[in-house]
């Protein structure tokens, strides 16, 4: 009956770790329809995020039949909870980076200056979510507390973005309206890229609470 149970929670590892592709592929694919205007990026991030709501329900399912199949110990309700606590904010990135992609459709950033920042923020908050679904199967708390020291890179990355718009709409001209409008859309897009850091940063927390339970445990707490 044990070994059953370890193969399903392998199968969970697996899971997690899928949709974490996934939800890093929608990053991309939204992102790199933004800095180069291809709209077939901005479908494939959407098609993405749409394939990312069937991995959370499969994942869910799957969660189920752990604890109404078997036969979990503390350790394991635990390992279930914090799944649980990761899809539902993995399920969120998805649904931002398909909104970015969404943007990209209606403004052309592609020579923006803040287009460098936005992919530094990408590339930022894509390697977070690599790292946090590791730590979880890793079971890696140092490593959990690092992509939350990350998210730090990533809010002064929003806070440079936010300068350099600011500095735009300042700038005037006979063009003004425009440039305001385009600066709005990109500071949307970089506070969706901030909040999928934060979403992030609530998967370390499910790790990090399950991992501190069971050193407790395990010292006899």
């Amino acid at each position: 009956m044990r070994e059953k149970f370890e193969n399903q929670l392998k199968e969970l590892n697996d899971n997690l770790i899928f949709m974490g592709a996934q939800c890093e592929d929608c990053i991309t694919y939204a992102t790199q329809a933004l800095l180069t205007g291809t709209d077939a990026m901005a479908e494939r991030a959407i098609q993405t995020e749409r394939d990312t709501d069937g991995k959370e329900r499969e994942i869910q399912s799957l969660c189920m039949k752990l604890l109404l199949q078997q036969q979990p110990v503390a350790s394991d309700l635990r390992t279930i909870s914090a799944a649980l606590r990761m899809i539902t904010d993995m399920e969120r990135i998805a649904d931002q980076g398909s909104d970015i992609a969404e943007i990209s459709r209606h403004i052309d950033l592609t020579t923006s200056k803040s287009n460098v920042h936005i992919a530094e923020m990408a590339d930022a908050v894509i390697k977070m979510l690599t790292n946090a679904v590791s730590s979880f199967v890793r079971r890696d708390a140092a490593l959990a507390e690092r992509v939350q020291q990350m998210d730090d890179t990533v809010d002064e990355l929003f806070q440079t973005v936010k300068k350099e718009l600011v500095d735009m709409m300042c700038g005037g001209g006979a063009q003004s309206r425009e440039i305001a409008g385009q600066a709005l859309e990109t500071l949307m897009i970089a506070k969706y890229l901030e909040r999928i850091g934060d979403h992030t940063v609530n998967i370390t927390e499910a790790v990090l609470s399950m991992l501190n339970h069971s050193t407790e445990e395990d010292g006899g707490v």
